[in-house]
Parts: structure tokens; C-alpha cells; sequence
């Protein structure tokens, strides 16, 4: 499938990440739970401990009780080829795109072996031209983040992938977890969009709040990816920075609502669907007291009521002010032409 040409609908990820704590079984009924959500994809993370780190690995942050070294919790985290075939194949079975981010070069090969789709590139890979090499070499799409990198260093890789000519997917990122609003970039999208306007452009975000993403696609993110997890309290390095699985629910058919808005474009001028309302609820002059035959109107003389098309038009009353009544008139009777003496 060409990302580029998938205009009709923002590309929406829901990334797993860690929240399964190396636990399949934890796995497994996320995929079952955000098949519920309404989302296009589910998004794993691909660890081969001794490929892509060592015992030198610092945590980013020490949550765990259970690992001494950040490499242990990259094994913890790692699933063999097995595991990941069956995790495929339950995601496909729940109508969800398998995506997964490799790490190293051996993950690619692991996920070359379940023919994935296209590829998730994270920020911490962006200068690592020598897996951005390996994956564009399978030709597939590729969604590219951008948390840790300047526009030189991004620029950089996008002419890199495009010599192979992947359909690429560009996501303003901010490598913070959770993400405070005044950090979250929402006016790259549209920087992006004029320096690579031959690519879709979208947001990876971890802000913990659905407005992130409504705002996002408001302002032209194509793709939209962000971390799911049961519950924020949940342990895990970002469960904080998560939208729940109900929050998920919500923020889906927000964009959707809103991409069907956009798709349907109105014509202000175009006042048909109004007609029968406006009868109803525009308004006719009228006076506001008893008023004697020869009596010389004045602004507070005058009231407007519904509905319309009774006599004069409320937006006409200039030109009654000052005109003479040709007929006596009762408190709150509408004003006609055939009443005033000209």
C-alpha cells in the first residue's frame, strides 16, 4: 500500500511499546483490546538484547525491580521468532496492521522472515544509516520519527531513503515522556510539510491527552502515532505517557468525525439549507407600544419578532425611523409597508 496516496484517511498507530512487560499473554490481550479502538495499526518494538545493546547500556529511567542492567531488560523484553509469527497472526485475524520497530539489523532480518508490511523507524535510529540502509533496501514504505534529530540531521536521512525510493512517512516527534504541551512541535507538521512535500507528514506523540492528536490531524498530520496502555498507573517506562485503550476509543472517532468534515468542504453563500429556517427564526419589524395614526417613528418605537416575511425585514429598520403612520397601531403588530404614510 502507498502511504503517500492514502489521502482519504489519517494513518492512525497505536503503539504497544513495553506496556506488555515481556509478558505474551499481556500481548496478546492488548491486541485484542485495541482491535476494539477503531485504529489501522498496532505497534510492537523488536529487541534482540545482545544485537542491539550491552551491559554498558544505562537506563533511561531505573523503573525496574526486576532487571539490573538495561540490556537484562531488553532480553526480558524480546520474544522469539514463534512468539512473534502467532503475535502477526492474531493482529491480521483482529484486522489490525502488524508494524513493529527493529533496533538492530538482526531484528530486520526477524521481521523480513514475517514479511511486515513497512517499517516504524524511532527517533534513536534516525543517524544509524546502517539499519535505515538495510530496511530501505526492502523497497517497503517507511515512517520515519523525528524526536531527537535537527532538520540538518533529518534532511540527511530523508535523501538517504529516498536514493532507494521507499515511500517514506515523516512524524515530528519529541523524545519526552510525558510531554508538556509548550514541547509538542504542533507548528513542525506544517514546516514539514513545505520542506518535504513529496511525503506524508504526521506526529508520533506522547502527551497523554487526546487533543494532542485531534490538533494534529486539524493541522494536516496524515499519520498519527501515540503509546496505548490499560492504565497509566500500569507499570512500565511509558505508561505515563500513554492514552488509555477507552481514551483511544475516543480520540478515533474524534478524527474521524473530523476527517469527514474536512472532506466536505461548504459553500457559505450557499444559503439553501437555511431557507425554511431563516422564516423561522429571522424577524419582522414591529412596534413596541400603541401607537396613533400621524405618529413619527423613532428607534424606540421599534421591536423585531418572529418570524420573517410578516413585513418589514428587521434589517431594514432605518428606513422606517422618522416615516409617519398612515394607520393606528396596536403594541407588538408588525410594521408593513401599506402602514407608513410616504
Amino acid at each position: 500500500m502507498s502511504m503517500k496516496n492514502k489521502k482519504q484517511a489519517t494513518y492512525i498507530i497505536a503503539e504497544i511499546g513495553q506496556a506488555h512487560d515481556g509478558s505474551l499473554g499481556i500481548l496478546h490481550s492488548y491486541i485484542d483490546a485495541v482491535a476494539e479502538t477503531g485504529v489501522d495499526a498496532i505497534k510492537f518494538q523488536t529487541h534482540i538484547a545482545e544485537a542491539e545493546s550491552s551491559s554498558a547500556e544505562p537506563f533511561r529511567i531505573n523503573f525496574s525491580y526486576e532487571d539490573a542492567t538495561r540490556f537484562d531488560y531488553w532480553k526480558r523484553m524480546s520474544f522469539s521468532l514463534e512468539q512473534w509469527q502467532g503475535i502477526k497472526k492474531h493482529c491480521e485475524e483482529k484486522g489490525l496492521e502488524f508494524l513493529s520497530s527493529p533496533f538492530s539489523q538482526a531484528a530486520v532480518d526477524l521481521l523480513e522472515s514475517l514479511e511486515i508490511k513497512k517499517y516504524k523507524i524511532g527517533s534513536g535510529e534516525v543517524t544509524n544509516f546502517l539499519m535505515l540502509e538495510k530496511i530501505a533496501r526492502t523497497r517497503k514504505p517507511i515512517i520515519l520519527s523525528s524526536g531527537m534529530c535537527s532538520f540538518e540531521e533529518l534532511d540527511a536521512a530523508v535523501k538517504f531513503i529516498e536514493e532507494f525510493g521507499n515511500d517514506l512517512s515523516i512524524l515530528q516527534c519529541t523524545t519526552s515522556y510525558p510531554t508538556p504541551a509548550e514541547r509538542i512541535g504542533l507548528n513542525v507538521i506544517g514546516e514539514m510539510k513545505k520542506r518535504y512535500p513529496n511525503h506524508r507528514i504526521g506526529l508520533s506523540e506522547h502527551t497523554a491527552n487526546i487533543a494532542t492528536g485531534i490538533a494534529a490531524v486539524t493541522l494536516g498530520a496524515e499519520v498519527l502515532e501515540f503509546h496505548t496502555v490499560f492504565d497509566r498507573r500500569i507499570f512500565g517506562p511509558d505508561a505515563s505517557s500513554s492514552l488509555t485503550i477507552d481514551e483511544t476509543t475516543t480520540l478515533v472517532k474524534s478524527i474521524r468525525f473530523l476527517e469527514k468534515a474536512q472532506q466536505n468542504p461548504i459553500d457559505k453563500n450557499d444559503l439553501s439549507p437555511y431557507l425554511d429556517l431563516k422564516k423561522i427564526f429571522e424577524k419582522t419589524l414591529a412596534v413596541n407600544k400603541d401607537l396613533p395614526i400621524g405618529h413619527k417613528l423613532t428607534f424606540d418605537d421599534l421591536e423585531a419578532k418572529k418570524p420573517a416575511q410578516q413585513g418589514i425585514s428587521a434589517n431594514e429598520f432605518k428606513t422606517v425611523i422618522g416615516k409617519k403612520l398612515s394607520v393606528a397601531k396596536s403594541k407588538y403588530d408588525f410594521l408593513k409597508k401599506e402602514d407608513l404614510a410616504y
